[in-house]
């Protein structure tokens, strides 16, 4: 079994295990504990209510897992290390069913908790209110694409959706909005990798649209080639493309370079997140929607480790 204590009392190594230092972690604790504690009550009253339950939360046998700091610790080792179920359950001293039956019980409390904290990105903006409402006083939003490598499907029309001809593999794709301090404030529903970044994101922000006022600036890269014409309202900022079998000006790699140079705030925003194995390695699970929920609970916890700073 990992001995906890000696995790807390070293930030290293409590970072490379969980992917939060210690006073992070002791922090969230209090949130995650509560969300655990009202999903038990909430099942407890429903059971009272169907006349099929007396004993009140609490009672039965203890766990391996014997506390709420102990349930913490073993999902964010899930989400950092990201360790097969097998040998999470041998680290653990659980089954391999236990093992995935905790991972997607506790996920849903820590999902919540992080709402609480309020640090869970948008996944839906309609209107120029809800915009200001993920980007409160922000004038310059950066807005890229981010693909996860997925195992190759056994379905043979999900191996083509699946299949991102830019990285040669099958992927899954989403779309993130950031602000100049790497703070991710929206992400788009998980896509198939076979799908275009501006697709995704047309779908997502159907032009033509007044979502994005004048006053705001979208940063973007060559992978939303066309956004000008089908957002005129929307102020763009991007790369100038090499003219087919010519060179750019000096004037133009110096504007590029100057771009990219402030762009980049979004990569180091998409590494942030993927600190976490769970999105970074090639993702195992087979469980529906199960890939958007990690990808939305790692940009939270990104998120929320940008807020305790």
């Amino acid at each position: 079994m990992i001995n906890i204590k000696r995790a807390l009392n070293d930030d290293r190594l409590m970072k490379a295990m969980t992917g939060l230092s210690a006073s992070e972690f002791n922090r969230l604790i209090g949130r995650f504990s509560q969300e655990i504690q009202n999903e038990l009550w909430n099942k407890y009253q429903i059971g009272v209510e169907k006349r099929n339950r007396e004993r009140k939360p609490g009672g039965g046998r203890i766990g391996s897992l014997k506390s709420d700091k102990w349930k913490l610790f073993f999902l964010l080792f899930y989400f950092k290390c990201y360790p097969t179920f097998d040998i999470l359950g041998l680290i653990f001293d659980l089954n391999r069913s236990n093992s995935n039956r905790n991972v997607h019980k506790l996920t849903l409390a820590l999902e919540r908790a992080l709402g609480r904290e309020m640090t869970l990105p948008k996944r839906k903006i309609r209107t120029m209110e809800e915009l200001f409402e993920a980007f409160p006083e922000v004038k310059e939003i950066i807005i890229d694409g981010t693909e996860r490598l997925i195992q190759r499907p056994k379905d043979v029309e999900k191996q083509k959706k699946n299949y991102s001809g830019k990285k040669k593999a099958h992927t899954c794709k989403n779309i993130v909005i950031s602000d100049e301090n790497r703070r991710i404030g929206y992400l788009s529903p998980t896509a198939e990798g076979k799908k275009h970044d501006y697709r995704i994101f047309k779908e997502e922000f159907p032009p033509p649209s007044d979502i994005f006022p004048e006053n705001v600036t979208l940063w973007m890269d060559l992978g939303f080639i066309g956004v000008e014409k089908d957002y005129p309202c929307a102020t763009v900022m991007m790369p100038a493309k090499k003219p087919r079998g010519k060179e750019l000006t000096d004037e133009a790699k110096k504007r590029n370079k100057a771009i990219n140079g402030f762009r980049v705030v979004v990569e180091h925003a998409i590494g942030g997140v993927k600190r976490f194995g769970v999105v970074a390695d090639k993702f195992r699970n087979r469980k529906c929607g199960f890939g958007d929920k990690v990808m939305l609970i790692s940009c939270g916890l990104w998120n929320y480790h940008l807020l305790c700073r």
